[in-house]
């Protein structure tokens, strides 16, 4: 695909951005060098190489969840300071 100015026109349009002639000369150029990287990279040999899904071989263990040491809801209010019904009751710092 070759970059010409009607591209840079479509892509200012797009952008919503006014550029003048050298920027976008400099945008073509640019974008010119990026379309070659990507048409170098094309050249690669892949053949039965493998997608890559992970940048490393680490996999991510979870343990299951399960409950322990649960404290009754009595006895963990017992010296809140202030409550309400069955909750710890917490002056508000929110003002709007």
């Amino acid at each position: 695909m070759a970059v010409d100015e009607s591209v840079i026109s479509k892509l200012e349009k797009l952008a919503k951005l006014k550029l003048t002639d050298l920027e976008r000369k400099e945008m073509q150029d640019d974008l010119d060098k990026m379309l070659n990287m990507v048409d170098k990279l094309s050249e690669v040999n892949t053949e039965g190489v493998a997608p890559l899904v992970y940048m490393h071989e680490e996999r991510n263990i979870l343990r299951v969840d399960s409950i322990s040491n649960v404290l009754d809801r009595e006895i963990g209010l017992k010296n809140a300071p202030k409550r309400v019904k069955s909750y710890f009751a917490v002056p508000k710092v929110i003002q709007k």
